[in-house]
């Protein structure tokens, strides 16, 4: 006979993550796990790949367009690519570096106002709830009680007055390193048939590639971003296709 006063829940064998093996505790079993995007090693990822591919992809067929030798091709598209690459990674770095920077100033600024003034940060953290709907008394009392923990204070202010997760600030080598890679990786794609051989054959090639390796592209992000794999696939093609017929058509021009 169970023993549990009537409005005592009973107990789960939930794991760390807060997950039953019927799903989350306190939410909806079919709700899904939200992905991580802060960090923004997944965002350079999938634009270091498509950045690589759209700006060799155009770099080669300009030269092709030209009539250039196959050696020639070969030396800007690989220069594209360790160019490119270094330029990616660098940006990235820089950026987030940055980004990371500032968000670690105004952190500090947080922390030190939640430690000379508590006061005055519980009752700014109340109107924050407040001006959301909660009623004062409740707004209060939420407020003292997350300004118990200065931690938990710190993460709930930058939560609400910064946007942001104090623990997910990024990292700017992670990103750099996967722009790198991913960038290479999108760049080196559309090259690989002039270091077998050259001509129209080689310039056929480059195109089926890139037409093929864009839509995949495509159909990647729309992984992170929820919409249709088909719009997403044929957006990324449909960019592809545009700067790889304007370099191919100024190399035409400037060939004649």
């Amino acid at each position: 006979m169970d023993e549990r006063p009537p409005d005592e829940a009973p107990p789960t064998d939930a794991g760390d993550d807060g997950y039953t093996s019927d799903g989350p505790v306190g939410g909806h079993p079919s709700e899904p796990h939200h992905r991580n995007l802060q960090g923004g090693w997944a965002r350079a990822a999938v634009f270091g790949v498509s950045d690589g591919l759209v700006s060799n992809t155009a770099l080669v067929l300009g030269l092709a367009g030209a009539h250039a030798a196959a050696a020639t091709v070969r030396l800007a598209g690989l220069a594209g690519l360790i160019g490119g690459a270094f330029s990616m990674a660098a940006g990235e770095y820089v950026s987030m570096r940055a980004q990371r920077e500032l968000l670690e100033r105004e952190l500090e600024v947080e922390r030190l106002a939640l430690r000379h003034e508590p006061a005055a940060e519980r009752r700014e953290l109340a109107k924050l709830y407040e001006s959301r709907g909660v009623e004062p008394d409740v707004a209060h009392e939420l407020a003292g009680r997350m300004m118990a923990d200065p931690e938990v204070a710190l993460e709930i202010h930058a939560r609400e007055e910064l946007g942001v997760d104090p623990r997910e600030l990024g990292n700017p080598m992670q990103t750099a390193v996967s722009s790198f890679i991913t960038f290479a990786l999108g760049a080196v794609l559309p090259l690989l048939p002039w270091l077998v051989t050259g001509g129209t054959g080689a310039t056929m090639i480059s195109v089926a590639v890139a037409a093929v390796v864009s839509l995949v592209v495509g159909g990647v992000l729309s992984i992170f971003t929820g919409r249709s794999w088909h719009w997403s696939s044929v957006r990324q093609l449909l960019i592809s296709g545009a700067a790889a017929a304007v370099t191919y058509s100024i190399g035409v021009v400037i060939g004649a």
